[in-house]
C-alpha cells in the first residue's frame, strides 16, 4: 500500500514539475529560477523527454512489478514532449527563403559577435551579403565596429557607427549599431536609462523621419543575475513603444520571458519578427546545436505600424567564432 502511494505521489509530482515547465506563463514562473533556463530550450528538452520516454517504456516491459509506473512516466513524457511541440509548432519552425527586397524596405541584422570574434571582415561580409540597413552588435567593440564600417563603406554602403561601452576592459560590456548614412544621423538618447550589465542604446534619428532604433543586450538569466535579467526586459519593456520602432539584439529571453514583461506576451508594444513570420521556433543559442534545438534568444521587434515583410536565422555562420547565429528581418515603415 505504501509503495502505491509513493508512487503516486511521485506522479503528481513530476507531472507538475513538467507541466510548469511546459506552460510556466501558467503559473507565472516564465522567470523563475530553473524555469527559466529550461524553457529557453523547449526544443532540446523534448528530445531529453522523448528519450526518456523510451527509457521508461522498456523498463516497464521487462520489470513487470513496476511496470504501471514506468509505463505512466513514459505517458507523462510523451505528454510534456507534445504540448512542447504543440507551442514551438505555433510560433514555427522556419522558413530560410526571404522573398525579393522592395526598394522601400529595410534590412535589419543582428549579430552576438561573442566579444569580436567574428571579426570587422566576418560582419561587413555578412552585412553586404544581406544589403542591411540597420546593423545591431552585441559584444562588439567601437574599433570592430568601425572597422565593419570603413569596408562597407569602400564597397558602396556606408555606415553611421554608434557604439555604447559600459568600460574598456570587457569587449562584451559593448554594444555598437551600424546605420546607413541613406537612413541619416541619429542621437543616443540617454535618458531612458539603460539595460543593468550589459550595454544597450536608444538612436533617435536627428532631423529626419527615419525609425527609432533600439539595439539590446539583457544580461542573460544565469541564477546570480537573474534579479538584473528581470529589471532588464523590463527596461526593454518600458521603451519598446510608441511609433516607428525597432528593437533588435541579444535578448536573452524567448517568447516565453516575454510573458514575464508587464506588457506580455510581446516586448512593450512591439512585435517579434520572428513568431509574425512562422520563425519562433528556430534557436540562435548555441550555433553549436541544431537549429530546432537551440534557444530563440536574438530577436528583431518592432512596434506594430512598422510592417514585418520577412524574417530569418541564418545558419550559414555557424563556424565564423560566435556562439550565436545572426537574425536578418526586413522591414517596411
Amino acid at each position: 500500500m505504501f509503495a502505491r502511494i509513493l508512487a503516486a505521489v511521485v506522479l503528481v509530482g513530476v507531472s507538475l514539475v513538467l507541466l510548469v515547465l511546459a506552460w510556466p506563463s501558467l503559473f507565472d514562473l516564465a522567470g523563475a529560477p530553473i524555469v527559466a533556463q529550461v524553457v529557453a530550450l523547449r526544443g532540446l528538452t523534448s528530445v531529453v523527454a522523448v528519450l526518456g520516454a523510451l527509457v521508461f517504456a522498456l523498463v516497464a516491459i521487462v520489470w513487470r512489478g513496476g511496470r504501471r509506473f514506468f509505463a505512466s512516466l513514459a505517458v507523462i513524457a510523451l505528454v510534456f514532449t507534445a504540448i512542447n511541440a504543440a507551442v514551438l509548432a505555433s510560433r514555427g519552425f522556419g522558413d530560410d527563403s526571404l522573398p525579393a527586397r522592395a526598394p522601400e524596405e529595410l534590412s535589419v541584422l543582428a549579430w552576438n559577435t561573442l566579444g569580436d570574434a567574428t571579426g570587422a571582415d566576418g560582419i561587413a561580409d555578412l552585412a553586404l551579403e544581406e544589403q542591411s540597413d540597420i546593423i545591431v552588435l552585441p559584444e562588439t567593440s567601437a574599433a570592430t565596429a568601425e572597422a565593419a564600417a570603413v569596408l562597407l563603406r569602400e564597397a558602396g554602403r556606408p555606415m553611421w557607427v554608434y557604439t555604447e561601452a559600459f568600460d574598456q576592459i570587457a569587449i562584451a560590456r559593448s554594444t555598437s549599431v551600424l546605420v546607413s548614412v541613406e537612413i541619416g544621423e541619429y542621437d543616443i538618447d540617454r535618458d531612458v536609462g539603460n539595460t543593468t550589465v550589459l550595454p544597450s542604446l536608444v538612436l533617435r534619428p536627428r532631423g529626419h523621419d527615419g525609425p527609432t532604433i533600439i539595439g539590446v543586450h539583457p544580461v542573460a538569466p544565469i541564477p546570480a543575475e537573474l534579479a538584473n535579467w528581470r529589471e532588464d526586459l523590463v527596461w526593454l519593456d518600458s521603451v519598446c513603444r510608441g511609433e516607428s520602432t525597432i528593437m533588435a539584439g541579444d535578448l536573452n529571453a524567448t517568447a516565453d520571458h516575454f510573458t514575464a514583461t508587464p506588457g506580455g506576451p510581446g516586448i512593450g508594444e512591439c512585435v517579434d519578427a520572428a513568431i509574425a513570420t512562422g520563425n519562433g521556433a528556430v534557436g540562435t543559442w548555441p550555433a553549436s546545436l541544431p537549429p530546432l534545438l537551440g534557444a530563440p534568444i536574438d530577436h528583431v521587434l518592432t512596434t506594430p505600424d512598422v510592417t514585418v515583410t520577412g524574417f530569418r536565422v541564418i545558419t550559414s555562420r555557424d563556424d565564423a567564432g560566435s556562439d550565436h547565429r545572426p537574425v536578418v528581418a526586413r522591414v517596411l515603415l
